[in-house]
């Protein structure tokens, strides 16, 4: 009976899942292809863009019951002429420089064949994904490595960071479901979230404590 509940769900996952790709205008749902298996979501197919995978990743992750994405797209330019790497460099440094919050002047950004790369420092974890969250929705990118550094201008303050990290995810979430440990200048997050923006969320915060270089994250999506 077991098996036949599991496949029940893994069918009403991927019809759920369908539906909000089609429900999102951003997509052309009819080129994405969805596998589902104990929770588990597998995309494939071809989209034009890396923003497009990312928002098609995004939305399978809002549908309930998906436990992981597993992200298989290829991204395939229009074959008509685009933009070259050169003019996705100009755009990426513009729009980093735009933003207040991101130091621009320390960061670097390169492309290549359409896959952007961001080297250099910051002082938070929060500037490092402000920086990503930046370039990810430019046209003609197939795909982003982030190589931004995280250099905290003091080092964690230990017992001290882990209390005021789980009282601000107290103050957002609850955060009697998720525990946070700290590892020299790493944060550990573990525990059990309802959803992906609950996880999200409480990477946020982990990303914005001061003196944390990294945060390990293993949270579980689940009910």
């Amino acid at each position: 009976m077991t098996d036949v509940v599991g496949v029940r769900d893994n069918q009403r996952i991927q019809r759920d899942v369908l539906a909000e790709l089609a429900w999102d205008a951003q997509l052309q749902p009819n080129e994405i292809g969805v596998t589902v298996d104990q929770g588990v979501v597998t995309l494939t197919g071809f989209v034009d863009g890396a923003a497009r995978g990312w928002a098609a990743t995004r939305c399978a992750q809002r549908v309930r019951g998906v436990r992981a994405v597993a992200d298989q797209m290829e991204v395939r330019l229009p074959g008509t002429p685009g933009r070259t790497d050169a003019e996705v460099a100009i755009a990426a440094t513009r729009a980093l420089e735009w933003d207040s919050f991101v130091p621009a002047e320390r960061l670097d950004v390169t492309v290549a064949n359409g896959w952007l790369m961001l080297r250099g420092e910051v002082e938070f974890g929060w500037q490092r994904r402000a920086a990503e969250a930046e370039v990810r929705r430019l046209d003609g990118i197939r795909g982003i490595t982030n190589l931004i550094e995280v250099r905290p201008p003091v080092p964690p303050a230990g017992e001290r960071l882990r209390q005021d990290v789980q009282r601000a995810l107290a103050r957002t979430l609850g955060g009697e479901r998720v525990t946070v440990e700290v590892d020299g200048d790493t944060l550990v997050l573990a525990g059990v979230v309802r959803s992906w923006w609950e996880r999200d969320q409480v990477e946020r915060v982990a990303w914005s404590a001061p003196g944390v270089r990294s945060v390990h994250d293993q949270l579980l999506v689940g009910g």
